[in-house]
């Protein structure tokens, strides 16, 4: 059965009685009521219209008498794709409402073939019939669907808005929800103002990824995190980023400070969490992905040291990864020389000229598909390089699978005493 919603239709009722009917109507009238009325009483004498003066003007106000007792508007429902409202059938005639009242008092029952379909399927009273509205159809409007998360969620076109032309492979709005901008406060001219430190990723609604290279050395006050950036420079974004404060700052216990970088992560613990939506949303981690389909986003430099400019619009180079002993080959060839050991903790990708992350990009995620689902999952951290871009030598990355285990066990301890929250999110979402 279709959805019938209510509509309101203005029913104004006006009749000439004639005088040779009226035997016949006091016969149908001997119990004192309309059978259409809401409610009958025994006695009929005070809902009757008096014949003095205009009898049409005099008919109409009986039966808004009558009528008013209950409510002053009826509510009908819908039918035909709200092209028409259930009536009384008398209130229709040729598929047409009657507005103007005629005939109404005259009530034909049977016998009688007039232009109307009866939809018992339609009408919620076997009596009322579906009648074209007078009115305009009315559309209700669904309330909207309340966002449902989806870590690893690429959004190729965009959301709102697609921007034609890019040449320098800046990415769309909103096309990679997990990047986030840490941001150092500072104080300028007794104004406070945020830099740009370096990147991260959302992992969860309260908890941040980055480099411990990155924020090893400030305090968790000093740090703004910026979730839904794009442009850095103006604001016309369809949908505005969020800001977060800092509340903590976990750095792994193992972490090398003395140059080598080992171990280079770190986890920040907003101090409220993200409101996910289609263009805030977390990476997945910890599920196999394709080692051929992978990129890396940020805001860093486009070249390395003094020609480098930091990029406005957010930034995407697609990369491959390599093997350990290939990438530690690869560096060898380099100033690092043929004793080099590059440390577990870390991964390479790129080599291609031209293309890598940069200055600045440091703590942007590096992010590999899953074939299966469509879905990316996390698989490092810009941390470091020799030059930029050059041909034959990988940029090396913090490689997060190898610190999955650690990163989990520090996000339950932090989140342990946040609602709702179980250790199954990691199982289950991630």
């Amino acid at each position: 059965m279709k959805t019938l919603a209510v509509v309101k239709v203005v029913m104004v009722a006006a009749a000439m009685v004639a005088v040779g009917d009226a035997a016949a109507r006091n016969r149908r009238q001997a119990s004192g009521c309309f059978w259409w009325a809401g409610e009958c009483k025994e006695d009929n004498k005070e809902q009757e219209p008096q014949a003095q003066g205009d009898a049409g003007q005099n008919a109409t106000e009986g039966i808004s008498v009558r009528q008013h007792q209950h409510q002053e508007y009826q509510e009908y429902a819908s039918c035909d794709n709200y092209r028409g409202v259930c009536v009384p059938y008398y209130l229709c005639r040729d598929n047409s409402i009657v507005t103007d009242g005629a005939g109404i008092i005259d009530i034909r029952i049977g016998g009688q073939k007039d232009n109307v379909t009866r939809s018992s399927s339609e009408c919620p009273s076997y009596l009322d019939v579906c009648c074209t509205s007078p009115l305009p159809p009315t559309t209700t409007t669904a309330p909207p669907t309340p966002y449902r998360s989806n870590c690893g969620t690429r959004n190729y076109q965009g959301i709102d808005v697609r921007i034609q032309g890019f040449k320098d492979n800046q990415g769309q709005f909103a096309e990679f929800p997990w990047m986030t901008a840490i941001l150092k406060k500072e104080l300028v001219d007794g104004t406070q103002k945020n830099f740009y430190v370096c990147g991260g990723s959302l992992i969860h609604p309260s908890i941040v990824l980055t480099v411990a290279h990155c924020v090893g050395k400030l305090g968790a006050s000093q740090l703004t995190v910026r979730l839904g950036e794009w442009d850095t420079q103006r604001n016309y974004e369809p949908h505005p980023y969020q800001d977060r404060g800092v509340n903590a700052i976990v750095i792994h216990p193992d972490y090398n400070q003395g140059g080598a970088l080992y171990n280079d992560f770190a986890l920040l613990y907003l101090d409220s969490p993200a409101e996910l939506s289609y263009h805030v949303d977390t990476v997945c981690l910890g599920i196999p992905f394709d080692y051929n389909h992978c990129l890396v986003t940020g805001w860093g430099k486009d070249k390395f040291g003094k020609e480098g400019v930091y990029q406005n619009v957010l930034k995407k180079v697609d990369l491959p990864l390599w093997d350990y002993g290939r990438c530690q080959d690869a560096l060898r060839t380099t100033r690092l020389g043929r004793y080099f050991n590059l440390h577990q903790s870390f991964v390479c990708a790129g080599g291609e000229a031209g293309k890598d992350s940069c200055s600045g990009d440091g703590g942007s995620p590096l992010v590999c598909q899953n074939l299966e689902t469509g879905k990316y999952a996390q698989a490092g951290m810009v941390a470091w390089g020799i030059g930029c871009g050059t041909a034959g030598v990988p940029g090396v990355y913090a490689d997060v699978p190898y610190a999955y285990d650690w990163i989990v066990q520090e996000a339950d301890n932090l989140l342990r005493n946040t609602p709702g929250y179980t250790r199954s999110y990691w199982e289950v979402k991630h």
